[in-house]
């Protein structure tokens, strides 16, 4: 791996029914490699807040951890991946954050948010206005390294592909059920070679 780049604080959001303790091993091995791991807990996270506020979250927490010219990068996974782009696409995150890695997360939504009715799985519902008003201008995100890691074998973003986004580069992995997406040995080094990539050139 690459060492001669200059690490940006990585900052991890998690998804539904999770906080940030799913991420314990992810950010043990990213601290070994030499990155500054950082984590926060959005509250209330069982779906009943709106990902709109749940993304002011993440850009508060920004705002008050770290200095404005710092860049940084995020991990985002599964909801956790649509309120990072909620915050890059609307809240102006796309202006500070360099490297976003989507993992396992519902872009164009997931038919397992049919099962709950809170604000926040509406919004992940296949079709939702919510996801359609986000989709409209995902090309945004190819001003960043964007990063979308999945795999087949996901039981909760139904069907898996919904994982797919043009604008993202794509690492597809055999790695068997959702929640093993944040702790495989397969996904903490696709996380790392994604936070390890040279930054795009614009002109």
């Amino acid at each position: 791996m690459n060492s001669n780049f200059s690490r940006n604080p990585v900052l991890l959001i998690h998804g539904i029914f999770i906080k940030s303790g799913i991420f314990h091993k992810m950010s043990a091995y990213l601290t070994q490699l030499g990155w500054s791991v950082y984590t926060i807990n959005l509250s209330p996270h069982w779906g009943n807040a709106s990902i709109d506020e749940l993304a002011q979250q993440i850009a508060d927490y920004i705002n008050k951890t770290f200095a404005p010219e710092q860049h940084l990068d995020i991990v985002g996974l599964s909801m956790g991946g649509l309120v990072t782009r909620y915050y890059l696409q609307r809240l102006g995150g796309i202006n500070r954050v360099q490297r976003f890695i989507a993992i396992s997360s519902p872009h164009s939504g997931t038919w397992m948010a049919y099962t709950l009715w809170g604000k926040g799985c509406i919004q992940m519902r296949p079709g939702s206005a919510f996801l359609e008003d986000l989709n409209r201008d995902a090309a945004l995100l190819e001003k960043l390294n964007f990063t979308s890691i999945w795999t087949d074998w996901d039981f909760i973003i139904v069907p898996a592909s919904s994982s797919q986004i043009s604008a993202a580069k794509e690492v597809k992995l055999s790695v068997f059920a959702h929640a093993m997406m944040a702790r495989h040995s397969s996904s903490l080094k696709a996380v790392a070679e994604a936070l390890s990539e040279p930054l795009k050139v614009h002109d």
